[in-house]
């Protein structure tokens, strides 16, 4: 029968739009840049500038609901205009002009604000980027299409990192030097983008209303909806990164190596995620976001029983292969469920709520971790984990989405 060929076809990586390895390859490079930065910002918060934990948990939480509140404006903007490479560009290129703040910062508020900036930036070009992948895309390809982006865009979060120990061996541990280093793929990234990515045509232009119309919301249909709730409860259960850097230092990792804790996490995203992205087309949808779940309950408990760098490491491994299980799957169910002119609106919203999830998250967690200390952030994402994934067991589908 055609029916499980076509899936199994979208499989090979050759078959992909050219525009997908562009979009990945500037995710790469510009995710190189970020996570040098943001592999080091959390040490650089606490032991250069005396930020509390409270207080890193609101600069990351803010900063990611910042990026989430952006995406559902930019979303909407790219379906009125009908064009979303420009707005895609914009986002990028505001990135990467941050990027020179955060070693120039003298102050905790200096960070915020840069942090609060390159989150404009990803907020601006979230929403249109992930459209941009669907309208490319062919629908029996698109489980593929989202993991190899994000399994380039994951190889990016590997290099950061890994660039960051180099460079903190090579500069004596000076964290502001090291930092910029990440401004030269910021911008080689924008450069990346704005040659190679070819947007289609709009079938229809744009269309006759304003670009910020609440009635659209009433035009994406419940299934969309309910991916939407999902999102939310996965990101409720799972906080900013910064906290597993955090927890490696805390339990003896030195200063110059703490970014292997996210070289470590990105090894198993980036190798997971263009694998689970094709899964995604073939399997239920149901099947690999417990399988998920059951991953990031398992690197909770390590986390908060870790006594040692190594325990560490493996909680932040499986950490990585839960965000390659779901973090793809998630965007492909989001196309999937929404129509083709609302894609940005829809990929806006999703990120909305889901960005506002994380904040919540992120703030809870800083707190614990002052309040009773690190095992008992870890053990409440744990359990937030396993709520979630009862909820998703008892509510099972009747068929794939």
């Amino acid at each position: 029968m055609p029916e499980p060929t076509r899936p199994r076809r979208a499989t090979n990586w050759r078959s992909l739009p050219a525009g997908i390895w562009a979009l990945g390859f500037g995710s790469l490079l510009m995710d190189t840049s970020s996570e040098l930065i943001h592999s080091l910002l959390p040490v650089f918060l606490v032991s250069v500038l005396g930020a509390s934990m409270i207080t890193v948990g609101v600069i990351e939480g803010v900063a990611e609901a910042t990026a989430a509140i952006v995406k559902i404006f930019s979303g909407m903007l790219s379906d009125y205009l009908g064009r979303r490479k420009l707005l895609m560009i914009l986002g990028y290129a505001l990135a990467a002009f941050t990027k020179p703040g955060f070693p120039l910062a003298q102050s905790v508020g200096w960070v915020f604000a840069a942090r609060f900036a390159d989150r404009i930036g990803k907020g601006i070009r979230g929403a249109p980027r992930d459209a941009l992948v669907a309208d490319i895309t062919p629908a029996a390809m698109r489980g593929a299409a989202y993991g190899l982006r994000q399994a380039l865009d994951s190889t990016g979060a590997l290099l950061g990192p890994l660039l960051a120990v180099a460079f903190m061996m090579a500069l004596a541990d000076n964290l502001r030097a090291v930092m910029w280093v990440a401004v030269m793929p910021a911008f080689l990234s924008v450069a990346v983008l704005t040659i190679y990515v070819r947007e289609p045509e709009p079938a229809n232009g744009p269309a006759a209303r304003s670009p910020i119309a609440l009635a659209d919301m009433r035009r994406l249909p419940w299934r969309y909806w309910l991916v939407v709730l999902l999102g939310a409860v996965f990101a409720l259960a799972r906080f900013s990164e910064a906290f597993l850097i955090l927890r490696a230092q805390e339990v003896g990792l030195g200063i110059a190596y703490v970014p292997a804790v996210m070289i470590v996490m990105n090894i198993f995203y980036a190798g997971a995620a263009y694998p689970a992205g094709a899964a995604a087309d073939r399997m239920r949808p149901h099947t690999l976001l417990l399988f998920g779940l059951a991953l990031l309950i398992a690197a909770d408990c390590l986390l908060a029983l870790a006594a040692s760098p190594p325990t560490a490491f493996a909680g932040a491994a499986l950490w990585g292969l839960h965000m390659a299980f779901t973090q793809g799957l998630l965007s492909k169910l989001v196309a999937d469920s929404a129509p083709a002119a609302l894609r940005g609106t829809a990929f806006g919203m999703f990120n909305l709520i889901t960005g506002g999830a994380l904040l919540l998250a992120s703030v809870i967690a800083g707190a614990l971790w002052s309040t009773y200390g690190a095992p008992a952030t870890f053990l409440a994402g744990a359990t937030f984990a396993i709520i979630a994934a009862v909820g998703l067991f008892a509510r099972r589908p009747h068929r794939a989405a």
